[in-house]
């Protein structure tokens, strides 16, 4: 009979999306027909579903766990963050707003028909869909309209496990805390409690276990201790990316914009042992034995540009271009690169027009519908292909783009400067196939690592589920389902 069961945690990013990941592979190792669900996202990291719609970057690697492509009713409310008080509001993949986060409280009640509309297309087509909440249910000042965590639980009837990161400390307290401030109903639509990331000797916190057991009359599905491979999958949070500390190898920089979107692109390249690359946080300067920068994706191209200027990383990238260095922007990092940038309808925030930092002859307007389709190129420099993805608004013209950076449909893509040292292109994902990254990183003189990325994805989807099945009750939290 079709079941689900859902992962709520203590507060965010307490490893919620990973474990929902390694229980559907799992699940799907067991022989059952799988599927993963998160009712609401707030994420700039984003994906584009085989509809050509868009869904959080979580749920299309926890698709990938689960044996299916993306699809949006794996992730029906999706929110990508403008400011810092407002976000867009994708409903099934499409656009459906702006807005800022007191009138979304308003809003919020209205989505929970298409919250439930995709689950239950998904519970019927599915043994079990695996439901990640958002944030924690122990926000009680967000419970009424809820559609996220014990809102959706109560209108779905699944039933919730409650996890608590070690990692942080106080993870007694999260658990306890948590029962504690939640509704007599809430509570009891818990079936139980699971910590996770915990360092060292599990054995060790054989006494708290037993306590938060105790405190809560909730039984415990197991301890899982930190995985040591998470960093080889895409992280939702660009603070969460981990990159392998390396002491030599080409050394590419990656700017951490505020709205920094879809930087899961640099993934393909952290695995790649000939490459130490580095994510600069904001006040830190470009370093000066840079040999690429990468400008990535944002969601306020306009935005993230005051942001870009205001951490002093125009003055360095003049600096990095005139030492020689190369420059690659990719999707809002390739419109910063132009001359300006146009927004006369304000579709990323008020109206207006900022300059760029002028390494491209090109010129942007926002405006148009959102480019969101997978996309077959060809590089024209290496002449090898790869396939990516669009996930933009806004076009670009000028003369550089004379220079195309690929071409699509046989036409040029993106942008090439004079000297060959600073490229663009709205094409996201590129760096996933090894053939085209291979050549692409021997012009930095990287020798092959024969790394294959996609290969490495399911092998490391595997060792989490095993990681799980070690160390936690799996059989007993499937058998919740209901």
């Amino acid at each position: 009979m079709p079941g689900a069961l859902m992962i709520q945690g203590t507060g965010s990013n307490v490893g919620k999306s990973m474990l929902v990941a390694g229980l559907c592979r799992a699940a799907r190792r067991r022989g059952l027909s799988v599927a993963p669900f998160k009712p609401q996202n707030m994420s700039n990291n984003a994906a584009v579903a085989q509809e050509g719609h868009e869904i959080g970057r979580a749920q299309a690697l926890q698709a990938r766990a689960s044996g299916l492509a993306p699809h949006t009713d794996m992730n029906p409310v999706l929110l990508k963050p403008e400011t810092d008080t407002g976000a867009q509001v994708i409903v099934q993949g499409k656009r459906l707003t702006s807005t800022r986060a007191r009138e979304y409280a308003q809003l919020k009640p209205k989505l929970m028909d298409a919250v439930l509309d995709s689950f239950n297309r998904l519970r019927a087509a599915h043994d079990l869909v695996v439901v990640e909440g958002a944030g924690s249910p122990a926000e009680i000042n967000l419970r009424k309209g809820d559609i996220a965590n014990m809102g959706f639980a109560e209108a779905a009837h699944v039933p919730v496990v409650l996890c608590g990161d070690i990692d942080r400390g106080g993870v007694i307290a999260q658990i306890v805390g948590t029962q504690a401030v939640m509704s007599q109903d809430d509570v009891t639509r818990v079936s139980g409690f699971l910590i996770n990331k915990f360092r060292g000797d599990p054995t060790l916190f054989d006494d708290g276990y037993a306590m938060i057991e105790a405190q809560t009359g909730w039984p415990g599905f197991g301890v899982a201790p930190w995985f040591d491979a998470a960093w080889k999958l895409p992280a939702e949070d660009a603070l969460d990316f981990a990159s392998p500390k390396r002491a030599d190898g080409v050394h590419i920089v990656c700017l951490r914009f505020s709205r920094i979107a879809n930087f899961d692109d640099l993934d393909p390249l952290m695995q790649e042992p000939g490459v130490r690359l580095t994510m600069l946080s904001a006040g830190q300067p470009i370093p000066a034995d840079a040999d690429l920068v990468i400008l990535p994706g944002s969601k306020s191209t306009r935005g993230d540009l005051a942001f870009l200027r205001t951490q002093g990383w125009d003055i360095d990238l003049m600096a990095h271009h005139r030492r020689g260095g190369h420059v690659l922007g990719i999707c809002g990092g390739y419109q910063m690169l132009g001359r300006e940038v146009a927004d006369p309808h304000g579709m990323e925030g008020p109206a207006g027009t900022t300059p760029g930092l002028g390494l491209l002859d090109i010129r942007t307007e926002m405006g148009g519908d959102k480019s969101l389709r997978h996309v077959d190129a060809r590089h024209i420099e290496v002449d090898l292909p790869f396939r990516g993805y669009e996930i933009h608004i806004g076009r670009s013209d000028g003369q550089d783009r004379a220079r195309g950076f690929a071409l699509v449909e046989g036409a040029p893509e993106g942008a090439v400067s004079v000297d060959g040292r600073v490229s663009g292109s709205y094409l996201h994902g590129m760096f996933s196939d090894d053939a085209f990254r291979a050549a692409w990183l021997r012009r930095f003189g990287v020798l092959s690592s024969g790394v294959n990325y996609e290969h490495t994805l399911d092998q490391t989807l595997d060792a989490l589920a095993d990681h799980l099945e070690t160390h936690l009750d799996v059989d007993g939290l499937l058998a919740l389902r209901a």
